[in-house]
């Protein structure tokens, strides 16, 4: 291949040379070494295809892959490029003169027009092995389609646009429908539109391109020699009215706009860029007399689709009369432009030519150049050869170029990917943005950069300008990494330095009221900021210092709220004795170890409230660290300070449930102290159970002595189940208390007794009251006359005792009659049950032959039995595998024993002397086997395993034995 890249192109190339920064020179440090160990590969690549054609070609084509060219007069090759070595090879069958003037391929590869130069037009698909003439289309000589991308399709084109050598522009619609004798024709209709005129009356239509925006406009743009038309409107998407009527409909009466310039090559073509298939073009390129006319193409714009419209003129021995171009290919930042012996590609953005290709003769001259849209490969051909051009990377330097013209944003979205390229763009722009003396924009730019820190913060304090290296100081700090703790440190330091010495200079300032207002609310979003949370919570110690220093208790408190520093909040309120902010600081952020901090000092101050908060916290505070502010508070015995102090302890007692005794213990010195109508109730309320009250028993009978509180006292002996000591102090207060304590010890009937002498003798001794004595006598059941009259003295009169001792009496003589009667009732039950036993002797049971087992329902003769007296009959063994499981495990073990020792007793025999006298031998040494066997039956037979307390005791039971419900339910699968 014979390339030749001229100075832009060894520009490009020259990133494979080491660059790294130099700041004294003004180059940004980049941090980056951008090497290439290897050459680049040019842009435009060169490639012969493998192809020697039999005859000369005459035209080529190509789209989606898909290959046509025109060999001689009556040959078509068509090559699928996927499949190359399968070229199909088509003969036209032309009779006459008429040669091949064009081809024509729509974009999806499947329709060509083949325009002949005797005015007729023939249409071949994909599919199809033969060409078919186009009868409609005869006596027009074609010279442009606008094929229609939107509707277009494999078995339809849809309605396309047609130019001609007169001027003219129809529209079509092809179908690849084959017919037969009497089949549809493939072109459905063929109807004029529009005649496209120059001075001299009308010129052939040379580019025609219809395209579809996406705002749903449609738009045609038609070339002749020395003009091109522009057609713009809203597409028709009426099924009855279809295709380009309406647009071209609209400039009946007056001429659609155009450009016009003078030179004539006597043809022209237009190119389109198009990104992706199916979307609208974005650029244009119209080879001319005068040059070409590139620019973009805006679907946006009402009156004209093109913008940013430039001339680039031909060079010297390039033009009509002299080298005329043949073709132009648009790609995305070049367009090539084709002369009979060399290739020349010019930039679009900076108009240079980048690239010269040279032919050799050999080939003979060049006849066009065409692009493939779907692939990007551009093929040029001779009469003798085919030529493919790779394009590779076009867009790698691009940003050199953007940012040459200072267009920042294009450089940085075509080097987004490397980094280093990048980080030129984005030094360059902020140097471009500092001179131009936008100095915030210039300071985030610059933070994105890996220029030198230190040089780009002289820069902005030298041109004094602090809110922009505030800007800059704070995007660096949001691009530190973790591990860049010193760094962070040092920019979270400088930036609240910066912050407050422009707050101080603001503040004395009147005229400055709104400034002063901004910064302070940039300065409260820098602290409350996400982004720098971890670095401000890692520099806490020295911003306060910072904000100490420079008296600013406003914001020492707004940052220390942030970083949840409430300790500090807190303790600054309780030194200015705002005490109620300090306690709402508390209750809003609800933290239980500032309430335990900082209760003490509040609670001298705000006790009701303090408490409030307290209850409103609930179960997060532990009471118990609560307790020493509460003692310190309620020291001083005011019936306030104790009346708050019982308030929270009877929240916690009675609403919290709280058990611990020395909240309890806490809460009766209080009731001791300030309450003690309410001491008693909350003994009673707590219960009688030494194992269930919360309190110390001991130290609360030592607290209630200390302060007289004798009841008290008798409830806690009460709980301590001392009822001697009870009673003894209850007899000092009421009389009736002591007999409620004498009451009290239900079980033992000896103490109670005690207790209710020790009750009689006092109200006898003490009181000298008979009759309250009586009243005594009469209360407990346990005490009699007789254990009474010792306490009375000697001269009290036996009237005061008539009554108790008929009472007595009487008592003694029923008493007496109920033993009698008991024994009658035993004496007649026990002659009952011997009645009983002789019936039960004389009783029998009759075993019929055919009779089972109930247990293994197996004839029951066959084997020793039992008949039990319900009816239910057991074979012997039977009867005992059914209660053994049933049985005690002494029992058990007892039954097993009796077997074994029946085993090795020896049989009976009879009619020998010996054989007694054996018998009574062993008896002699142990029990029978008679004995032994009525121990059995005793142990196996007492009761119906069925109907006896055996079954009532197996109710429990599960039908399947745990062990086996496993092996049970597989079973059943």
């Amino acid at each position: 291949m014979a390339s030749i890249l001229d100075e832009y192109e060894d520009s490009l190339s020259r990133s494979a040379v080491l660059q790294t920064g130099c700041p004294s020179v003004g180059i940004p440090h980049s941090g980056y070494v951008n090497a290439h160990l290897e050459k680049e590969v040019p842009i435009f690549t060169k490639q012969r295809i493998d192809f020697t054609p039999s005859e000369r070609i005459t035209s080529l084509v190509v789209s989606c892959n898909q290959l046509c060219m025109s060999l001689g007069k009556d040959t078509l090759l068509r090559i699928d490029l996927g499949k190359a070595s399968e070229p199909n090879r088509v003969e036209l069958g032309r009779k006459d003169d008429a040669k091949v003037h064009k081809l024509f391929l729509d974009h999806t590869g499947s329709h060509l027009l083949i325009a002949l130069s005797s005015t007729e037009v023939l249409y071949m698909n994909r599919n199809g092995q033969k060409a078919r003439p186009l009868a409609r289309w005869k006596g027009q000589l074609v010279e442009s389609v606008g094929w229609n991308k939107a509707q277009g399709n494999e078995s339809s084109t849809g309605p396309i646009l047609v130019g001609t050598a007169q001027g003219q522009i129809f529209e079509a619609e092809l179908s690849a429908s084959e017919g037969g004798l009497f089949g549809p024709a493939p072109d459905l209709y063929f109807r004029p539109l529009y005649v496209l005129n120059e001075e001299g009356g009308p010129a052939p239509v040379c580019s025609l391109e219809a395209e579809r925006g996406p705002d749903g406009r449609g738009f045609v743009i038609a070339t002749t020699r020395q003009r091109l038309f522009q057609f713009i409107g809203r597409a028709v998407e009426d099924a009855e009215v279809q295709g380009f009527s309406g647009l071209f409909a609209a400039y009946t009466d007056h001429p659609p706009p155009f450009r016009e310039f003078p030179s004539n090559l006597g043809y022209s073509e237009l190119a389109f860029y198009t990104p992706k298939l199916r979307s609208a073009p974005r650029a244009f390129a119209w080879m001319m007399g005068d040059g070409v006319l590139y620019g973009s193409l805006d679907c946006g714009r009402p009156d004209s689709l093109l913008s940013e419209e430039r001339v680039w003129e031909y060079p010297a021995g390039v033009g009509p009369g002299a080298s005329p171009p043949l073709a132009i290919v648009l790609t995305q930042f070049h367009f090539l432009l084709l002369l009979a012996d060399r290739v020349e590609a010019v930039c679009t953005l900076t108009g240079q030519v980048v690239l010269r290709d040279h032919f050799l003769e050999k080939f003979g001259p060049l006849r066009h150049m065409v692009k493939d849209s779907s692939t990007g490969h551009l093929w040029a051909y001779t009469e003798r050869a085919v030529f493919r051009y790779h394009v590779q990377r076009e867009a790698r330097d691009v940003w050199r170029i953007y940012l040459d013209m200072n267009r920042f944003d294009l450089a940085k979205e075509y080097c987004r990917e490397r980094p280093d390229c990048l980080d030129t763009v984005l030094a360059r722009e902020a140097d471009f943005c500092f001179r131009q003396h936008r100095y915030l924009e210039s300071a985030r730019c610059y933070a994105l950069t890996q220029s030198y820190f230190e040089e780009i913060a002289l820069k902005f304090l030298e041109a004094r300008q602090e809110e922009a290296l505030a800007e800059f100081l704070q995007r660096k700090l949001a691009g530190l990494k973790p591990s860049e703790r010193t760094q962070a440190t040092l920019l979270t330091t400088w930036l609240t330095e910066l912050y407050l010495s422009r707050l101080g200079a603001l503040q004395g300032d009147p005229d400055a009221l709104n400034l002063y207002r901004d910064t302070r609310e940039c300065f409260r979003t820098f602290l409350s900021s996400p982004r720098h949370k971890e670095w401000l919570f890692a520099s806490r110690a020295s911003i306060h210092e910072l904000l100490a220093s420079h008296g600013d208790t406003e914001h020492m408190v707004y940052f220390a709220v942030i970083m949840q520093d409430y300790e500090r909040v807190v303790a600054y309120h309780c030194q200015h004795e705002a005490y109620e902010e300090a306690l709402a600081v508390l209750a809003r952020h609800r933290d239980p170890q500032l309430f335990y901090k900082f209760s003490p000092i509040l609670i001298r101050h705000i006790p009701r409230q303090l408490v409030d908060a307290w209850i409103e916290m609930g179960s997060r505070l532990d009471a118990r660290q609560l307790i020493p502010a509460l003692v310190n508070y309620s020291q001083g015995g005011e019936a306030q300070q104790v009346s708050q102090a019982i308030r929270y302890m009877e929240f916690c007692v009675n609403v919290l449930g709280e058990t611990e005794q020395a909240i309890h213990n806490y809460l009766l010195s209080l009731y001791a102290r300030g309450q003690p109508a309410s001491l008693l109730a909350y003994l009673e309320q707590a219960g009688a159970s030494p194992h269930r009250v919360h309190y110390d028993l001991k130290y609360a009978l030592r607290l209630c002595a200390e302060h007289g509180h004798h009841r008290a006292c008798v409830h806690v002996y009460k709980v301590l189940e001392l009822y001697e000591e009870a009673v003894d102090l209850a007899l000092q207060v009421d009389v009736d208390l002591a007999k409620q304590c004498a009451d009290l010890p239900e079980e033992d009937e000896e103490l109670r007794k005690k207790l209710w002498l020790k009750i009689a003798r006092h109200v006898v001794q003490e009181e000298e009251d008979v009759q309250t004595a009586m009243a005594c006598l009469a209360s407990c059941p346990l005490l009699k006359i007789e254990d009474v009259l010792p306490f009375f003295p000697d001269f009290v009169t036996i009237d005061h005792f008539k009554e108790a001792i008929c009472s007595s009496l009487k008592a003694y003589n029923h008493h007496i009659q109920e033993l009698q009667r008991e024994m009658e009732e035993a004496t007649a039950s026990a002659q009952r049950i011997r009645r009983d036993l002789q019936e039960l002797r004389g009783r029998y049971g009759t075993v019929e032959p055919q009779d089972k087992c109930s247990t293994c329902d197996f004839p029951l003769l066959n084997r020793p039995f039992y008949l039990f007296l319900c009816g239910h009959m057991f074979h012997a063994d039977c009867l005992l595998q059914a209660v053994r499981p049933g049985l005690p495990a002494y029992k058990q073990a007892r039954l097993e024993e009796l077997q074994r020792k029946l085993g090795a007793a020896p049989l009976p025999t009879k009619g020998s002397a010996k054989a007694k006298e054996a018998e009574a031998g062993a008896a002699a040494v142990g029990p029978s086997r008679e004995q032994l066997k009525a121990d059995l039956d005793e142990l196996v037979a007492a009761e119906c395993v069925y109907c006896g307390e055996l079954m009532i005791r197996s109710i429990d039971r599960p039908f399947i034995d745990p062990q086996r419900s496993e092996e049970e339910l597989l079973s059943w699968l």
